[in-house]
């Protein structure tokens, strides 16, 4: 329809019609508006921090406000629902006798939203006879900065362990902190909550578990060398920016946070370091929590973060992680035991609403250890979203930033291409135009009458 109209215009104004040349000119001004759209925003432009961006998939579920009350069934999928400050919700989860399940809760505050340190929410999981399943896990934002957050409840399988019966179990969400509003409360009110049920086959009977991997060091990625591949961190888990093995970059605005994520197979780990640089600003001031990084692992569950002030000049922040183990689910500490299976793990970067100007961050990953052999699951892990695929390394390589880069560099091409077109175009209009003037005028004067002489005027 825009082409029909545009050839019309062209149409007309060869004809000589006003009308026309306006319709020519409005679409010369639609092409150049559609050409900037296109062209790199100008250096120093601020974008709008994004909402988190839930599941296009999730079916919207409302959980009862009473334990004694039937909830919303649960199955393998995710879901929506909403909570306020002071709210506890309640839904039911079917399992089995023989898979390990993850029920985890997304806490997705509004963009710019207010926070306090200790607001959040709580998670927990408890059986048929009440007994509960892990430890109730409470996830706060730790900071003023609005930023999705994230754990999960666990059942799992094994000898001497509570809730390995089938059943209908209970799952709860729980809004802690003030959350009045005073006193560092945030005042939530019908905030977004996403929740995700996965299922982790169990082992196949009368394999033995696998032992724990062997110890490791911790070290920096400092041989992770190469120019940086720009990469576009997400809103949240959903739409995640990929990284791999290599040096990654990205920019963050003061409040802003990205996720990226990262696929870790059986007996891999990660090193990680987020450089934030820029110049140095010319009245530093201290942010406490100015830079944080968070990993989470494949069904959302937290596995360690680190935080650093940000002083007014570059800074890094680094962590690592232990290999990913069957046996690993086994240990007490929390950064050993949500390092529990393979497939894509992810990484939170924050910059501290506080901070006062836009900064790059330079992600420098490291994927140490050579793929190792999978448990004998009994049942595919895959099916249920856990291990990594060729595809997954694939999409992980550095090569892959190239084609965006490609697409970035496409896309400019065509905006400088078309303002350039829109301005020959509307030159040629304009010559056309006084051409076309000059004509009329011309052929007006050789056919007008002559003028009279004074002396016809006298007769």
């Amino acid at each position: 329809m825009r082409r029909g109209r545009t050839a019309t215009a062209i149409g007309s104004a060869a004809g000589g019609s006003t009308a026309g040349v306006r319709a020519l000119g409005a679409g010369i001004v639609l092409c150049i508006s559609c050409a900037l759209a296109q062209a790199p925003a100008p250096a120093g432009a601020t974008s709008r921090l994004a909402a988190y961006q839930t599941d296009p998939g999730a079916k919207t579920v409302r959980g009862s406000s009473s334990a004694g009350v039937a909830g919303p069934r649960l199955k393998p999928g995710t879901y929506l629902d909403t909570i306020s400050a002071g709210e506890r919700k309640f839904y039911r989860v079917e399992l089995d006798a023989t898979a390990n399940a993850y029920v985890s809760a997304v806490l997705a505050p509004p963009a710019g939203g207010e926070v306090g340190a200790t607001d959040g929410i709580r998670v927990s999981l408890r059986s048929p006879d009440g007994a509960e399943c892990s430890d109730s896990n409470d996830i706060t934002f730790g900071g003023t900065t609005p930023l999705p957050t994230a754990d999960y409840s666990t059942r799992r399988i094994g000898t001497g362990r509570e809730c390995q019966e089938a059943g209908e179990y209970l799952y709860s969400v729980e809004w802690i902190g003030p959350g009045g509003g005073s006193g560092g409360g945030s005042g939530a009110e019908d905030w977004t909550v996403e929740l995700k049920y996965m299922t982790e086959p169990g082992l196949r009977s009368g394999t033995a578990e696998p032992t724990a991997p062997a110890s490791w060091h911790a070290h920096s990625p400092d041989d992770v060398t190469g120019d940086p591949r720009r990469v576009t961190g997400g809103s949240g888990f959903n739409d995640a920016g990929t990284i791999g093995h290599g040096v990654w970059q990205d920019t963050l605005h003061p409040g802003e946070t990205r996720f990226y994520r990262v696929p870790l197979d059986w007996g891999q780990r990660l090193f990680l370091d987020a450089e934030f640089g820029g110049p140095t600003a010319p009245k530093p001031s201290a942010v406490r929590d100015g830079l944080r990084v968070t990993a989470f692992n494949t069904a959302r569950g937290f596995v360690r973060d680190s935080v650093t002030p940000y002083r007014g000049r570059p800074a890094k922040v680094s962590f690592n992680t232990v290999r990913a183990a069957f046996a690993n689910r086994t240990s007490d500490q929390d950064g050993t035991s949500a390092m529990r299976f393979s497939g894509w793990y992810y990484v939170r970067v924050t910059l501290d609403r506080q901070v006062s100007r836009a900064l790059p961050v330079t992600l420098r990953a490291e994927i140490e250890g050579e793929p190792g052999k999978p448990p004998a699951y009994d049942g595919d892990p895959l099916a249920e979203g856990f291990g990594v695929t060729e595809e997954d390394r694939e999409a992980a390589l550095p090569g892959r930033a190239d084609d965006d880069d490609a697409r970035e560099t496409l896309l400019t091409a065509v905006g400088y291409t078309g303002i350039g077109l829109g301005s020959l175009l509307l030159l040629g209009l304009l010559g056309w135009t006084a051409r076309a003037r000059l004509g009329r005028g011309r052929r007006r004067g050789r056919h007008a009458s002559p003028a009279p002489t004074r002396e016809s005027r006298a007769h």
